[in-house]
């Protein structure tokens, strides 16, 4: 493989300057992230006009939503770095190996999404819903368990798009991307309303124009791999699992999926906390999730470009380029967070009226998005930090970090605030939880630098 070798050799992650190369490759997976946002949006916005109840069943159905996310973004993050460090290093046959992986967990991970929707749907729903209105339970169990059950191109849509971005590709991911949640966005209200010759199926129409996005993406994303992504192979001739490649792939992974899986839990906890006060509250708090996802999505797909570009770069131990990498993203993130805050302070009543919102959804909402908009800022440095600790071999200290910000601090310190505070406080305790992460994240990052980075030779 000569010839594919020489193409290896002068990938642009270890030739071109950081600074253009960071924001060239994150400006494409931004753009396709920002799509994803809008079509989760526009998801419950059509759903908000069903009726309030729908909007509440979606808000509560969306952690357990997340905890799938969670194992195919983290486990896509793993192959991600571990595939790039390889590239770096020349070794292309690990870097094939890995990318087999990918594929193989991907299998996996659908199939447990099947057992969970069996074996957990309905006692969870039951159990969040409680004395509510018993309107959002069925409409709940019928969400999620379309989502899981039906939803095999999630985790397969994640792991290939994430392996174009492993070898720099980061171009073409929005393609998969946008052509999946502008499909999703076409069938939401065809399904859910019922034009044409399509029933009106409701919150059921919802659930299946998402898992079709998800799948439409995963088969472009798949064609994309093998027609431009000659860099690695694909096929799956031969293959074994091997519990070393796996071990190494979850050791990177473990800290993305825990903190997805926390965030997960403490949207659980949260929303049991809102709904005891008004089921109105919960529907706020989906409301905001969506809506700060327009927010935090630009961040996150500027991860996805710096882990790569550091892994190549620790591999080819370019400490300059490393830390480059490093002072780039976090100003891009910082900058993008200082927008985000700007909008939810000046425009919290415009976005609540997007989800068709109640007097008391106004009168709750706009006071909640000005007080949780604050905290965007310390995530945004938490978040990149941590994906640099990730990729440096270090995942302890980033998933300490976000224990600490998603459960350790925030939860207790949302149920004791809402005793003196009442419903407001609540929102107020995210921003608690984000200053004693930051702090964390600080300490922690520093110890990495001192035993990762430091000690490279200048160059």
């Amino acid at each position: 493989m000569p010839e594919v070798n020489n193409t290896l050799q002068e990938n642009k992650m270890g030739t071109q300057p950081v600074a253009r190369l960071l924001i060239t490759m994150a400006l494409p997976i931004i753009a396709s992230m920002i799509v994803q946002a809008l079509y989760n949006i526009v998801d419950s916005i059509f759903v908000s006009w069903i009726n309030e109840s729908a909007l509440s069943a979606v808000s509560l159905a969306f952690p357990v939503q997340n905890i799938m996310i969670a194992l195919s973004v983290g486990t896509a993050t793993g192959v991600n770095a571990l595939l790039s460090r390889s590239l770096g290093e020349k070794d292309f046959e690990k870097a094939n190996s890995f990318a087999q992986h990918g594929i193989f967990l991907a299998a996996a991970i659908y199939i447990f999404n099947i057992v969970f929707a069996f074996i957990f749907v309905k006692p969870f729903m039951t159990a969040m819903v409680g004395d509510a209105d018993p309107l959002i339970r069925e409409y709940g169990i019928t969400y999620l368990s379309i989502v899981l059950m039906a939803g095999i191109g999630g985790p397969f849509a994640v792991m290939f798009e994430r392996l174009l971005n492993s070898t720099g590709k980061t171009h073409l991911t929005p393609a998969s991307q946008i052509i999946g949640a502008v499909f999703n966005i076409i069938l939401d209200p065809v399904l859910i309303f019922g034009y044409g010759p399509f029933p009106e199926l409701g919150v059921a129409g919802a659930a299946i124009a998402t898992v079709c996005g998800m799948a439409l993406g995963a088969v472009v994303a798949l064609v994309l791999n093998i027609k431009k992504n000659k860099e690695i192979s694909l096929s799956m001739k031969g293959f074994r699992p091997r519990k070393e490649m796996i071990g190494e792939i979850y050791k990177i992974a473990a800290p993305s999926i825990v903190m997805m899986l926390l965030m997960s839990v403490t949207n659980v906890l949260i929303n049991k906390l809102l709904i005891s006060f008004t089921e109105t509250a919960v529907a706020v708090a989906g409301a905001f999730h969506r809506l700060n996802s327009f927010v935090f999505f630009p961040v996150f797909g500027l991860n996805q470009a710096v882990i790569p570009l550091f892994s190549y770069n620790l591999g080819a131990k370019h400490k300059t380029r490393m830390i480059q990498t490093i002072r780039t993203a976090l100003v891009v993130g910082v900058l993008v967070m200082c927008i985000g805050t700007a909008i939810f302070e000046i425009f919290p009543t415009q976005l609540m009226m997007l989800f068709n919102a109640s007097d008391s959804m106004m009168e709750i909402g706009v006071r909640a998005l000005r007080i949780l908009c604050l905290f965007f800022q310390t995530a945004a440095v938490s978040i990149i930090l941590s994906s640099i600790m990730q990729a440096s071999g270090y995942p302890l200290y980033s998933l300490i970090g976000s224990a600490l910000r998603q459960i350790v601090v925030l939860v207790p310190c949302a149920y004791i605030l809402s005793r003196f505070g009442g419903l407001e406080a609540v929102w107020w305790s995210y921003l608690v939880a984000e200053i004693i992460s930051l702090v964390c994240v600080l300490l922690f990052f520093r110890t990495v630098y001192r035993k990762v980075i430091a000690p490279l030779p200048e160059g």
